[in-house]
């Protein structure tokens, strides 16, 4: 097997995940380059694809999700992510075992005393209900009038590992707000290991397709699998993969055809969201973080600040306050970064400025102890 350096990874996933230029793309079509936009915050899809595309307005974002090219939902690491609505139901049924155990198996669900044949029960009514938009509250009142003894823990449940999306709100500043509302995203359920097992393969060739080359380990976090589940996984596509050794001598699997950029490729700086993917989507993130930044790039509690992209690499992290972009570079940085850096912010205030131009500012607490490095007012 030939030997893949870091630089060449770097590239791989800067290639795929379009960070090496913008592309001019649909939304849909970039969703689907993409493979997965970590949803947790509503802005974060936006300005993923601002990002990327070319040209990129929110409101095509918007109306993908209004007339259903892209789903936002519980998927991949049992959190939010958008994906393209080809590939919602084929993640959803991959995740099955991941999803579903980490909400039936756990002591907030067990003490209610309700079970987990329980919970499958009511679940293809609970999805018939929300045929059309719903509230938690308003799933809440139908599980108690339907189900005997039924615990607000039972919907905490059904909402993790059943289908249902995040249906848009008119009134959201990004399609979606603080107050979920709920719709079904297929209209039944049936809980199938083996089709589980059969759709994690295709996960696992999308993923390969988006973030490859990467090695078992690197599928297991993305997806939040068991790596045994992850490497099974990898076996069934033996023959169809390419396999190269990384940097540290682990395996590493690639799709045929997949990009792979030359090291010295440019790539040019870029101001990533807050929980940007590609920052989540390995078990070895030395790609693109370095070691010495990752504790004050993600913080205890898992919040991953947005952050500067200089070279391919996480350089330092950002916040927009009052209309401005402030910047902070954990190390020096050339002026001819800082300038690109700063025409990167002007564009990013005038994109913000109809939506939201504080944008996270609810995590701004993260700036209160004064990080280390360089701060500069980028823009505004």
């Amino acid at each position: 097997m030939s030997e893949l350096t870091p630089g060449q990874l770097n590239r791989a996933t800067l290639a795929r995940q379009l960070l090496l230029r913008r592309e001019a793309l649909g939304v849909g079509e970039a969703v689907r380059r993409l493979v997965a936009l970590q949803a947790q915050h509503p802005a974060s899809p936006y300005l993923a694809l601002w990002n990327r595309v070319d040209g990129f307005e929110a409101a095509a974002l918007d109306e993908a999700y209004r007339d259903g090219t892209v789903v936002r939902s519980i998927s991949v690491r049992i959190t939010l992510h958008t994906v393209h609505r080809d590939d919602h139901a084929t993640f959803h049924s991959a995740m099955q075992p991941s999803l579903r155990g980490s909400r039936l198996h756990d002591e907030r669900f067990t003490s209610t005393g309700l079970t987990a044949a329980d919970a499958d029960a009511a679940l293809p009514a609970l999805l018939a209900h929300a045929a059309e938009p719903r509230t938690s509250a308003e799933m809440e009142a139908w599980l108690t009038e339907h189900v005997r003894d039924a615990s607000p823990r039972l919907w905490w449940a059904l909402r993790t590992y059943g289908p249902f999306a995040h249906a848009p709100q008119p009134d959201a500043v990004w399609c979606f707000g603080q107050r979920n509302v709920f719709v079904a995203a297929a209209p039944g359920y049936r809980r199938d290991p083996e089709r589980s097992d059969a759709d994690l393969v295709v996960l696992a060739r999308r993923y390969l397709e988006g973030f490859g080359p990467a090695s078992a380990a690197d599928l297991a976090q993305f997806a939040l699998v068991p790596r045994a589940r992850a490497r099974t996984a990898l076996a069934a596509l033996a023959g169809e993969l390419d396999r190269f050794t990384g940097p540290d001598g682990v395996e590493l699997f690639d799709v045929p055809g997949g990009i792979r950029p030359d090291a010295d490729t440019p790539a040019p700086p870029r101001l990533l969201g807050m929980w940007e993917e590609i920052l989540l989507a390995y078990s070895d993130r030395s790609r693109l973080i370095p070691a010495r930044h990752r504790k004050l790039v993600t913080r205890v509690n898992g919040d991953v600040l947005p952050t500067l992209l200089v070279d391919g690499h996480v350089a330092g992290v950002w916040r927009a306050t009052e209309g401005r972009i402030e910047a902070t570079a954990f190390e020096p940085l050339p002026d001819e970064v800082w300038q690109a850096l700063a025409a990167e912010a002007r564009a990013l205030t005038r994109f913000l400025a109809d939506r939201e131009p504080d944008v996270y500012r609810r995590h701004h607490h993260w700036w209160e102890k004064p990080l280390p490095g360089e701060t500069r007012v980028l823009a505004g």
